[in-house]
């Protein structure tokens, strides 16, 4: 039972809307009758109303909707009819969130197209914007309400109107049809404004990749209770990949000889939409030739994650691609259909001179809760057999194996020069027994929504290769690496294969941290000449406890006596847990 109080402040506004309600009831009334009168058959009357309902209902959701900017967002908004009163936020290609806050037939859409960077600059630019960032927010959903409520009452009326025009052909009904048209539009947003429920925001309802939504930003009710703190980590988040982007725009480029091909490795991406910015970047700066993407480009490999793909054809250049345990069949499809995109499947192809050779991961495990089971790391192990055959009888010799998980590297050792993977989301750079080099990229993406999970973001890392053009021999590269969402260094290592002269690294330190009020600081560019058969974050090349002969993160080799290219049963440290 609602407490004596609450009953007195709810009292006077159900009053004033019982009112308000019964005027426009009693014009709406009046107005189909006059209908009634000019055509004076019932029936041709029912089928007018019903036209004309279905009219105003089109120009509502068709020519009322707006494109409005709320802050640094770019939105389209549109009031449409409903069965049920909500306000529904389309964030593609994550999903959507509804909220129940209000009553009657009306529903209010708002897709958010795409961040205005001029406006996110000036964000970061302007302290001062930060201190009314969120009043202006709330004032730009204000007027995006009511502009889109105004264009739908327009739109509405007139389309109403036009089908009754068409209907009967006589102007007089039809006046009388946009009035009651008019009437009945109003009457509507009238009891969703007198019906709305501001305590909406704490019961949100989820749908696609955002169903993880409340693992990532905490319950809703906290959310509520703590708006203000909510949206500031919103204001630096946006200060947080301005800064990414100015960084990144100041990346200085190598300028080698006409003779190197320019290989720019990235991994695990995860549907970290900054990382295009960074890649395009590098791509331009470095002039690159080719991309080689060792695989988890998505996170559910869902048909609405295919959006993050549309970027890649604006890079210019091939890309070459293997699936990850994160991608499906569904996403292989959508990468297949883009016309620079090389998806590796098994076979030998020839792109910029390189020899590639990959396949997909035959895993498909998106839920991080899950462990590989027996079946699954067999089939790891198989396939990275089959793949060890098709370069053996390869002629020429091919040049670089993609592969989504090092764990298939041990196989591979000695049938190409360079092995290129990913998965771990962490940098590994070693040289395997038989010669051939591991060269394990990092999360180019930051580990895309995991950013927000842990205290410490992870690192937005990507390599660029100097492969001799003649021999195809890796002759340098550089690691590149940016801090995560909330820091702000970068860092450029240079490694050569073979130095002309050795000389000791000299790095130029920057800060690191949260993001500071000072301009952005130089990147730190490390330059290390020498290169020694190890891995560039183990001195020794193996971690204690590692088999002997075992690169760290591998599996052990094949025992005794059993030839190679055979597998009696899967290693047990074959895969490991997968990110």
């Amino acid at each position: 039972m609602p407490a004596p109080r609450q009953v007195s402040e709810l009292l006077p506004r159900a009053t004033r809307f019982a009112s308000k309600l019964g005027h426009f009831a009693r014009v709406l009334v009046r107005l189909l009758a006059l209908v009634a009168i000019y055509l004076r058959r019932p029936a041709l009357v029912t089928g007018v109303v019903i036209l004309a309902a279905g009219g105003a209902g089109f120009g509502m959701s068709l020519l009322g909707a707006t494109s409005r900017p709320i802050g640094p967002v770019e939105t389209t908004m549109r009031l449409v009819p409903a069965t049920h009163g909500e306000s529904v936020l389309s964030l593609p290609p994550l999903g959507t969130l509804a909220l129940d806050t209000h009553d009657g037939p009306l529903r209010l859409e708002v897709d958010v197209d795409r961040i205005n960077q001029d406006a996110a600059e000036q964000i970061f630019d302007d302290p001062s914007v930060l201190s009314h960032l969120e009043e202006d927010v709330i004032t730009d959903v204000r007027k995006g309400v009511y502009a889109t409520a105004g264009r739908g009452l327009v739109a509405g009326t007139a389309c109403a109107m036009l089908v009754t025009l068409i209907a009967v052909r006589r102007p007089r009904p039809t006046l009388a049809v946009g009035g009651a048209a008019a009437v009945a539009i109003t009457a509507i947003y009238s009891y969703a404004g007198l019906s709305l429920n501001p305590r909406a925001i704490t019961e949100p309802k989820y749908t696609g990749l955002l169903t993880s939504a409340p693992s990532l930003i905490g319950d809703a009710e906290d959310l509520a209770q703590n708006f203000n703190a909510y949206s500031k980590e919103l204001v630096r988040l946006v200060t947080n990949v301005t800064k990414l982007y100015d960084v990144t725009a100041a990346l200085p480029a190598y300028q080698p000889d006409a003779n190197v091909i320019r290989v720019l490795h990235v991994s695990d991406l995860h549907l970290g939409e900054h990382a295009w910015d960074v890649i395009a970047s590098v791509v331009q700066q470095y002039s690159v030739d080719v991309i080689v993407d060792s695989g988890d480009i998505t996170d559910h490999g869902l048909p609405a994650e295919n959006y993050f793909l549309q970027r890649i054809p604006s890079l210019k250049v091939p890309y070459v691609w293997v699936r990850g345990n994160h991608d499906s069949v569904i996403t292989e499809q959508a990468m297949r259909s883009l016309p620079n995109v090389v998806v590796l499947d098994g076979k030998v192809q020839t792109v910029k001179g390189i020899r590639f050779l990959g396949a997909g991961d035959p895993r498909f495990t998106p839920d991080r809760s899950n462990r590989d089971i027996p079946s699954e790391t067999e089939a790891v192990a198989r396939q990275a057999i089959s793949l060890a055959k098709v370069a053996d009888n390869s002629e020429p010799e091919v040049d670089a194996i993609v592969y989504h998980d090092s764990a298939g590297a041990a196989f591979f050792d000695g049938r190409a020069s360079l092995l290129l993977t990913g998965h771990a989301h962490k940098r590994l750079n070693i040289t395997l027994p038989k010669g051939s080099r591991l060269m394990q990229e990092g999360t180019t993406g930051g580990a895309g929504l995991r950013a927000l999970e842990k205290p410490t973001p992870a690192p937005i890392e990507m390599s660029v290769l100097y492969l001799d053009r003649g021999t195809r021999a890796l002759e340098a590269w550089d690691e590149i690496t940016l801090g995560g969402l909330g820091l702000t260094s970068a860092q450029i290592e240079r490694h050569q294969v073979k130095p002309e002269r050795a000389t000791t690294p000299s790095p130029i330190p920057t800060p690191s941290g949260p993001v500071p009020d000072s301009p952005i600081p130089t990147p730190t560019i490390t330059r290390l000449p020498t290169e020694e058969p190890t891995s560039t974050s183990s001195p020794s090349g193996t971690l204690p406890g590692s088999p002997t002969g075992s690169p760290p993160g591998l599996p052990p080799a094949l025992p005794p006596g059993v030839p190679e290219g055979t597998l009696t049963s899967p290693p047990a440290s074959v895969v490991p847990n997968p990110p």
